[in-house]
């Protein structure tokens, strides 16, 4: 075992322990501060596939500035750090159906893509090849995520709303 394979183990022990407490936490802030750990684990994670751009921004706009913010409008708040979570078991279903459809998605991409660049092309991890993949071949998929994140921007303000009248 290579000392590649020891760190692929710890960041992935770190991602998946730490995913596994932000879900189980009954405490918002527990939580909030587990989700940095899973996010620092990604980030590693990409680095050691080589994808430098993406761990770079996942660093800056997850844990930068996404959950900084979270984790200033939890403690600030003074109702919110009191809160104990429920989850039931009704989402179970819809989550597993969700989890499938993206895992068909991931495969299908996997196994259509030609993930050996040629001589003279970019790598698939640079910013350049990255977006001439995702306006070329997958514009579809790349348009079909732009409005599920706009359609979920909705609901949460839908949500967010309907509480305040």
């Amino acid at each position: 075992m290579s000392i590649y394979d020891v760190i692929f183990y710890l960041f992935a022990i770190l991602t998946i322990g730490s995913g596994y407490l932000v879900v189980t936490s009954k405490n918002i802030v527990h939580s909030a501060f587990y989700l940095l750990f899973t996010l620092f684990g990604v980030a590693g994670l990409y680095v050691l596939l080589a994808a430098d751009f993406i761990a770079i921004v996942q660093l800056m706009v997850y844990v930068g500035g996404i959950l900084i913010l979270l984790l200033f409008g939890v403690m600030l708040t003074n109702k919110v750090t009191d809160v104990k979570i429920r989850t039931g078991t009704i989402h179970i279903i819809p989550a597993v159906i969700g989890t499938g459809l993206l895992m068909g998605v991931i495969v299908s991409m996997m196994l259509r893509t030609n993930w050996k660049s040629e001589p003279g092309e970019l790598p698939f991890t640079t910013t350049y090849g990255l977006g001439r993949i995702l306006l070329t071949d997958y514009v579809l998929v790349f348009e079909l995520l732009a409005m599920l994140l706009l359609i979920a921007l909705i609901g949460a303000a839908s949500i967010a709303r309907r509480d305040n009248e």
